[in-house]
C-alpha cells in the first residue's frame, strides 16, 4: 500500500511508533531470551507481536498464533535480527533530526574548542550563517529521509512477521479439523437438545391431548344409547381438544422448520415476522437467489432470536435486519440501538444462534461494547 499527500504524516508517526517499539521489544527478548524459549512464553509473546502486525497493516485481527516450537524460535531470531537492524536505521534518522532541531539555536552554548558539527561530524559551525544554512539544510534532509524510510520499513517488518507467524497448509488443515470436530460436537448436542425439547412438547403437550381425546371418545361410545347429552357434551369436547392438539403439533412443526419458509420464502418469511415483532425493524433484502432451507431456517431462527433479544434485554426502540449474498455466503446482519453489553454465557439467546450457525459451519460476530449499538452478524455458506 502507497501512502500520499495527507496519509504520509500518520503513517510515518504509526510506522516510527511501531520500529521503535520494535527496536526496545527486541533489545528485552534479547535479555529474556532464557525466558522466551519456553514454547508458551513464546507463542503468547509472538501472538501479541502478531497483533501488532495486524494493526499496522490494517488487517482483521489474527487468531492466536499456534505456530509449531522450531517456527516460532525461526520467527523470533527473524524478529530479533530485522528489529534491531531497522529500529537502529530509523532511530540513527530521527534522532539526528530531532537532535538538529534541538541543538542548533543552542550551538554558541557549547565549548569553542568542542562546537557542533553536521552533516554527521564533518562540517564543523562556525558561525549563524552556517548554523542556519547547514542545520537547515541538514534538519530537512533526515526528516525527508525519515519520511521516507519510515513507513515501508515499518511494513517490510510487519509482513516478515505476518509471514513467519501465519500457519501452514499442514497448520491450516490441522485447525480447520480441529473446528470442523468441535462445531460438529456442538452441532450433535445442540440436535439432541431440539430433539429432548421437541419430545417434552410432544409428551407433555400433544401426547396429553390426545389421552384426553381417547378418553373422551371412549365415554362417549359407552354412553351412546344410555345418555345422548353426555355424548353430544364429550364429542364437542374432543373436538375442541384435536383443534388445539392440532394447532401445538404446528407449532412444534414451526420451531423445526416454519411452514411460512416453504410458502413465502425467505424473503417473504422475514417481512411476517417483522411486522409481529414487538419492535419493527426496517428491513434490508438483497437478492438471495436460491438458498438452501436449512440455510433459510438457520438464518431465519437467528433473526428472530436476535428481534427477541433486542426486545427483551437491550432497551432498544429501533432494530435494522440485513440479508445479503455474495456468491456462495449468505450474511445476516441484525443491529439494534440499545445499551449494548450483551455475553452469551447470561443466556440471551447468543448461544442458540452459535449452535445454529456453527453447525452448518458459519461463522458469528457480535459485537456489543456497553451503551450498545449491538450488532450480530451471521455469515452461512449456501452454495449448491
Amino acid at each position: 500500500m502507497n501512502v500520499h499527500g495527507t496519509d504520509r504524516l500518520p503513517a510515518v508517526w504509526r510506522g516510527l511508533g511501531y520500529l521503535l517499539g520494535s527496536l526496545l521489544t527486541a533489545a528485552v527478548a534479547l535479555l529474556a531470551l532464557p525466558v522466551l524459549v519456553v514454547p508458551a512464553m513464546t507463542r503468547a509473546w509472538a501472538s501479541w507481536h502478531r497483533r501488532r502486525a495486524d494493526r499496522l497493516l490494517d488487517a482483521p485481527r489474527s487468531a492466536p498464533v499456534r505456530a509449531g516450537t522450531w517456527r516460532l524460535l525461526g520467527w523470533l531470531c527473524t524478529y530479533i535480527v530485522t528489529s534491531l537492524t531497522f529500529g537502529l536505521a530509523v532511530l540513527l534518522c530521527a534522532g539526528n533530526a530531532f537532535a538538529t532541531a534541538v541543538t542548533v539555536p543552542f550551538w554558541w552554548a557549547f565549548p569553542a574548542d568542542d562546537r557542533l558539527r553536521f552533516f554527521f561530524d564533518v562540517v564543523p559551525l562556525s558561525g549563524w550563517g552556517t548554523v542556519l544554512t547547514l542545520g537547515t539544510l541538514q534538519l530537512i534532509v533526515l526528516t525527508a529521509l525519515t519520511s521516507w524510510i519510515v513507513p515501508p520499513l515499518a511494513r517490510l517488518h510487519a509482513r516478515i512477521s505476518v509471514a513467519l507467524l501465519s500457519p501452514s497448509s499442514a497448520e491450516r488443515l490441522a485447525q480447520r479439523v480441529e473446528t470442523l470436530t468441535e462445531t460438529r460436537a456442538g452441532a450433535m448436542n445442540a440436535h439432541g437438545a431440539e430433539l429432548r425439547r421437541i419430545e417434552r412438547d410432544l409428551h407433555d403437550g400433544t401426547q396429553a391431548r390426545l389421552v384426553s381425546i381417547a378418553m373422551r371418545l371412549g365415554a362417549a361410545r359407552e354412553s351412546l344409547s344410555e345418555d345422548p347429552e353426555m355424548v353430544a357434551r364429550l364429542l364437542r369436547e374432543a373436538h375442541e381438544g384435536t383443534e388445539e392438539a392440532m394447532a401445538e403439533l404446528r407449532e412444534v412443526i414451526r420451531t423445526i422448520y416454519p411452514p411460512i419458509l416453504a410458502d413465502r420464502g425467505l424473503a417473504g418469511a422475514l417481512t411476517a415476522l417483522g411486522t409481529q415483532s414487538a419492535i419493527s425493524p426496517t428491513l434490508d433484502i438483497g437478492d438471495l437467489g436460491t438458498v438452501p432451507p436449512a440455510v433459510e431456517a438457520v438464518a431465519y431462527f437467528t433473526i428472530a432470536e436476535a428481534l427477541t433479544n433486542a426486545a427483551k434485554h437491550s432497551q432498544a426502540t429501533h432494530t435494522t435486519v440485513s440479508v445479503t449474498r455474495a456468491g456462495d455466503r449468505l450474511t445476516v446482519e441484525v443491529t439494534d440501538d440499545g445499551i449494548g453489553g450483551a455475553d452469551e454465557t447470561l443466556g440471551t439467546g447468543i448461544a442458540g444462534i452459535h449452535h445454529r450457525v456453527l453447525a452448518l459451519d458459519g461463522t458469528v460476530h457480535v459485537h456489543s461494547p456497553a451503551g450498545g449499538p449491538t450488532t450480530i452478524t451471521v455469515s452461512l455458506p449456501c452454495g449448491s
